[in-house]
Parts: C-alpha cells; structure tokens; sequence
C-alpha cells in the first residue's frame, strides 16, 4: 500500500513534467507514447515486483489476437482470454493473500487491462466489422477503424496515468490526447463567437488537480480516523447482535459502509487528479461556461452520498468500470442484460464468495427499485411537500439496500455473509 501511494504521488509530479515538456507541441507522438509506456513499466515493476510479469503476458498475448483474429470475431476472442487470465490470476490470490486482507496487488492493474483490452476490441469490431446504421451514436462515436500499432497498443494499456489504478477509458480519447487533440474536439462543441471569443480559449488542469488533491487530503484524512475504528466485522458481533436492537443495528451498517467509503474515494480521485495533471480527462464546458475535467472521473461523491434510487448510486460509484460493463456487456447481451452486467461485475472482481452475494442481491435490489419507480413515483409529482416526501424515503431506503448490498462485498466469506443476513432478517430479500 505504501508502494501503491509512493507510485500514485510520483506519477502525479510525472504527470505535471510529462504536460510540461512533453506536451504535443514540445515533443511528437511518438515519443510521447514511449515516455508513457516507459514510466507505467517502471511503476508496475517498482510496485508489484515480478507480479508486475502478469500484466505483461496479458498485454502481449492479447496483442497477438488482435492482429490474428478475424474482426467478426476479434472481441469474443480478446474478451475469453483476456477475463480467463484474469479468472486464473484471481484463483491464484485466494493462495497468495487470505480472506480479510484487503492489500493492494497486481490484480488491481490487472482488472483495468482487462477492461482496457475488451473494451479496445469491442470498439475495433464495431468500426471495421459492423456497418454505421447498426451501432449506437455512442457506438459511432468511440469506433475504433484501424488496428492500433504496438505503440500505440502498450501505450494505451500501460500508461503511468492509469496502469495502477485506472481509471479504463476509450481508445480514441487516448489517442487524442496523446496527438495533442484532445482538448481542441471538445472545444470546437462550443460557439466562441458567440461567446465573445477571438479564438479559442486553453483551459488549464489545475485548478481541477489543486480540488481533487483537496478531496484526496480530506478522504486519506477520514480513512485513517473512521475506517480503522468502526470495522465492519462488528456488525456480526456476538455481543453487539446480543445487545443491539435491529433499528441501531441498521443505524450502525451505515456508519460502517460510511466509514469503508474514504479509501476508495481516495484511489479514485487521485488516479483522477493524476490524469488531469498530464492534460488528460477534460470533458467540455458546462452551461455556466466552465471548463470541466471529469472525463476520466470515477466518483460523484455528492450524487453517491444524495442517491434517491439504487440505479443512482450505481450510475455515480465506479463510473468508468459501468461504462466498460455497457460497453462489453450490457449494449450487446442477447438477453437478461442487467443479470449478466451483475455477473460479469462479480467475475471481474474476483471469486470471493462475498462478491456474488453482492451482486446476485444486486439484481433484485436493481429491479424490485425499477419497478417500484415506474409504478409509484408519478403519484408523488403533483406537490412539493409529496415530491420532498418521497425523496426523504427513498433517499433512506436507497442508502439502507446499498449498505445491505455491499456488506458481504467487504466481508468476502460465506460465513460471515449468511450470518450478516440472519441478523438483519433477509429484509431486504423479502421486500
């Protein structure tokens, strides 16, 4: 963890040199591509040691099938191996690091390769083996024409702004930073001259960096005062289930999942600050005119924390991973594509029994929540006093199922799991 903070902080001042000198109007793509590649290299190999061997053979073979395979089937072909590497490395940990210890290893960078390559080849088979009128304007929009080169391919895939903790985004954005475009597309959305502007304006990542380090400061800060001291392992107590009535027991859950929040918050957004610090993330202007940099931003925290539906808070927690999971999964499942979303989810996480009682709850949590908005929120639209109502409940029944959802995902065990569930009486099962 030590190792994953001191490679997180020098690819932050890596990212500031890299924009600096760098930049596309200082060095060419080319050489931009190599220092990238170089310096994610050096950080996997620093951080992780020889585990750091298993991103490499998963990027190499997966290369080879890219340039073997047939387009038609180039996406099913790269997303087999890619997540039965992934699967057999996930295997292997449960003999490396036990139930419990939630250390950083290599499947971290492990898991953002492998959305790196599916979603690199699900993009290369939707420009060169489909026709315009079949895809999404999504789909259109982020196709991929031709096959990258080997540059280009390590580049996108071990670059130091992503390759320890992500966040996974689209090849053509990459690319487009990378040649010095990136910033100009999302400009051009925008009418200057309507807006007073000469020519166009050079919107500066620093200001986002200065703010997200300050959430990054805030988050490590609360990690180290609240996630050690409130564990969820007591809410499975002897004693506290002894003592404890069920609505403080509740109470409790959501301190503790509140508790578990920070350290994720504060990976995420760091990873976030790093990106934008080498000119990466920038997204447009709002209707205020301001420049956003959230392009690559993994969290809403103020979205997460004022969810009022279980769709919601998914939609603003690990944002890029929902992203990648539409993009393989749920625009091109043949049928039940919110359960097989789930499932993929849990695979790719890991084999942890905890996983998959999070997800599979996850499903009848995601549709029960579905049907109960469709069927009754219109009828608390007609007044303020009804529509501030249903908010107030179902931002506290939304909080509720997330903390109930989420518990056997940090508890990993069955055990522990079921023995969670008995004492909150399957409530949320039943309802």
């Amino acid at each position: 963890q030590i190792n994953f903070v001191a490679c997180q902080l020098f690819a932050l001042l890596a990212a500031f040199w890299f924009r600096i000198y760098l930049g596309p109007s200082h060095a060419s793509s080319a050489v931009r591509h190599a220092f990238a590649t170089l310096f994610g290299i050096y950080f996997a190999v620093f951080c992780f040691g020889w585990y750091s061997v298993h991103l490499f053979v998963l990027v190499v073979m997966n290369y080879g099938i890219m340039n073997m395979a047939s387009i038609p089937n180039i996406h099913r072909y790269s997303f087999f191996v890619a997540m039965g590497y992934l699967m057999l490395c996930h295997i292997s940990r449960i003999y490396i690091f036990h139930y419990g210890i939630l250390t950083t290893d290599f499947s971290g960078p492990l898991m953002i390769i492998t959305q790196k390559i599916t979603t690199l080849a699900c993009q290369l088979h939707d420009g060169i083996g489909r026709q315009a009128e079949e895809l999404s304007a999504e789909q259109n929009r982020l196709a991929v024409k031709t096959r990258p080169s080997l540059l280009e391919y390590l580049s996108y895939l071990l670059n130091f702004m992503s390759i320890i903790a992500g966040p996974c985004s689209n090849y053509k954005d990459y690319i487009a930073f990378i040649e010095g475009r990136h910033v100009h597309m999302k400009l051009l959305e925008v009418n200057w001259k309507q807006k007073g502007y000469d020519r166009l304006p050079d919107p500066s990542p620093t200001g986002a960096v200065m703010y997200k380090l300050c959430i990054t400061l805030v988050s490590l800060i609360l990690f180290l005062t609240l996630t050690k001291n409130f564990p969820m392992a007591y809410i499975i107590d002897n004693e506290f289930l002894d003592k404890t009535p069920f609505l403080s027991r509740l109470g409790y859950l959501y301190v503790v999942t509140q508790a578990a929040k920070p350290k994720y918050y504060f990976a995420w957004t760091l990873a976030d600050a790093v990106n934008n610090a080498a000119g990466y993330g920038f997204s447009g202007v709002d209707e205020r005119g301001t420049f956003r940099w959230d392009l690559l931003s993994n969290l809403n925290i103020w979205n997460i924390e004022t969810a009022t539906s279980f769709k919601m808070y998914i939609e603003n927690w690990n944002i890029q991973t929902a992203a990648w999971l539409k993009c393989v999964c749920y625009d091109r499942a043949p049928w039940y594509p919110t359960a097989l979303t789930f499932v993929l989810s849990a695979l790719w996480h890991g084999i942890y029994p905890g996983y998959y009682f999070t997800f599979l709850t996850g499903i009848l949590i995601t549709l029960a929540a579905r049907a109960i908005r469709n069927n009754c929120r219109h009828y608390f639209l007609s007044s303020v006093p009804l529509k501030i109502a249903y908010d107030t409940v179902t931002w506290v029944v939304t909080q509720l199922a997330v903390c109930y959802t989420v518990a056997p995902f940090v508890m990993l065990a069955v055990e522990p799991t079921i023995k969670f569930y008995k004492s909150m009486y399957f409530h949320m099962h039943i309802l």
